[in-house]
């Protein structure tokens, strides 16, 4: 498999992981790792997923929704509810995201980005994964990052994000932290070389 960077343009992106280049302007991108989940001739989307949201967990998200009440106490799984929510991009920052393994899958709810991960967008989901009836792998967002039809193509074009495709290990498996030098790694660049190189002639 060539796992090294490349440019898809005129390809679809479902289903890539973007990486931010060390020189990322947008600090809202730094250090970012973005999953593509849908592209398309009207634009792009994705979820960032390695920001966590201080202080939320999936316990404050659902008492912020008013969810929580209509579970009842004893439905709810202790170990989920601390689950930690993600910034998922500065767009439509009020409204949840959650990806997740395929084992859970709504026909009218849930879109597939590639077999081994899924993308659903309502409460029942969030409601699954707070009982622990949900799917076995799940990342909770907040928030998603959008581009415009060609936006994405001209960012990869101007070096701002490296691509490579999806390892659900990456999405779900390792720490927050870890994540962008995991990505990196995974298309055979050392980090601490990548950053020491950018912005030279």
């Amino acid at each position: 498999m060539n796992d090294k960077p490349s440019v898809l343009l005129g390809s679809n992106l479902q289903g890539q992981l973007l990486i931010a280049m060390p020189d990322m302007t947008d600090p809202r991108f730094h250090r970012s790792v973005v999953q593509i989940c849908a592209h398309s001739d009207e634009g792009t989307m994705g979820l960032i997923v390695n920001k966590r949201i201080d202080d939320l967990d999936l316990d404050s998200l659902l008492d912020q929704i008013d969810l929580t009440d209509s579970m009842g106490d004893g439905d709810v799984s202790a170990e989920s509810l601390r689950r930690p929510v993600h910034n998922g991009g500065p767009v439509e920052a009020n409204c949840g995201f959650v990806l997740h393994s395929p084992d859970y899958f709504s026909k009218e709810a849930t879109l597939k980005v590639i077999d081994s991960i899924c993308l659903t967008a309502t409460t029942d989901i969030l409601a699954a994964v707070a009982t622990g009836e949900g799917p076995h792998h799940a990342l909770v967002a907040l928030g998603y990052a959008g581009w415009s039809p060609g936006q994405l193509e001209g960012e990869l074009a101007a070096n701002a994000w490296l691509n490579c495709p999806t390892d659900p290990d990456i999405v779900f498996a390792i720490d927050d932290d870890a994540k962008y030098d995991k990505a990196l790694s995974k298309l055979g660049i050392d980090p601490s070389h990548l950053v020491s190189t950018a912005g030279r002639a």
